[in-house]
């Protein structure tokens, strides 16, 4: 997701809840021109490499550009992904204070950009017991929203289940959320991946009402904040994310028709996370066109 890919010119930007992640090549400024690029107005960025613990300070400079071009472009949505090595469910104690200070750090930058939501996979519970995995994952949130104060929600992706993630399921994300102080609850929601919901035993292709009748009764559909459209490259209850092309994968069309076209989520943004290639322009724009066609 990080790659530049190529800043051709497109066409007329199309103003509806659709997206992509987009690069920061260059700095975060250049990110709100490359969304309008693939003729979109919504977007997710990377505010630090993800794959290191190093925490930047952003420039006063980088910062106002980014927010002049967002203002500019008329970016609608702009979100954060958090870094991949934090863990918030950790049992060690070193490694969970240094994913708490790395996650304070994701939210104080996002905050700083105006962003509205930062995204972030629940972790692993290393030692086997996902329940106070649950119970430190919300420690952890608590905590770097207390020390960041602003409008930036943080929500919790749904992950692919896999080994002691404790975030593969409805109700782990619920658990969390219920742990989170009163106070602080109109800063939290849900984004729902697509692969990692397949990936993770949720039949979006053979029992989609079921799905979200579910998700209504564990976690509520006021929680649902944000799509991550991905098809995936394995199967149901594969526990594997692998992310492919819209209608590429084990997925197929269907689902992702039904979610352009579900009378609940129209005005839920939608963020693209599909494999890039070497063109990331001319794919992201094959699958944002192929979304959009669901709906004609």
């Amino acid at each position: 997701m990080s790659g530049s890919g190529t800043d051709a010119p497109s066409s007329e930007v199309v103003e509806d809840e659709l997206g992509a992640h987009v690069s920061v090549a260059g700095g975060v400024g250049k990110a709100p021109e490359r969304a309008v690029r693939i003729r979109s107005r919504n977007l997710q960025l990377f505010t630090k490499q993800p794959n290191r613990w190093a925490e930047p300070e952003l420039a006063p400079e980088a910062v106002e550009e980014f927010r002049d071009a967002r203002n500019e472009r008329k970016i609608g949505c702009a979100v954060s992904h958090d870094s991949y090595l934090i863990n918030l469910s950790s049992p060690k104690p070193e490694l969970w204070e240094r994913s708490v200070d790395c996650f304070v750090g994701e939210l104080r930058r996002s905050v700083e950009l105006g962003l509205d939501f930062v995204v972030t996979h629940p972790g692993n519970a290393t030692d086997g017991k996902t329940e106070d995995g649950i119970a430190r994952n919300a420690d952890g949130i608590t905590r770097a929203l207390e020390a960041v104060e602003g409008e930036t929600r943080v929500l919790l992706e749904l992950t692919a289940g896999s080994g002691t993630s404790v975030g593969g399921s409805f109700e782990a994300l619920a658990g969390i959320l219920a742990r989170i102080p009163h106070g602080l609850q109109d800063r939290m929601g849900v984004c729902v991946d697509t692969c990692h919901a397949y990936a993770a035993g949720y039949d979006l292709v053979g029992d989609y009402d079921g799905v979200w009748t579910r998700f209504e009764d564990v976690v509520g559909l006021e929680r649902l904040k944000l799509f991550h459209l991905n098809d995936s490259q394995h199967p149901l209850g594969s526990n594997k994310d692998r992310h492919e092309h819209i209608g590429e994968g084990t997925l197929g069309p269907e689902p992702f028709r039904r979610i352009m076209t579900d009378p609940r989520f129209p005005s839920v943004p939608k963020l693209l996370e599909t494999p890039k290639g070497d063109d990331m322009v001319t794919l992201d724009l094959r699958n944002l066109s192929l979304l959009r066609s669901f709906r004609e």
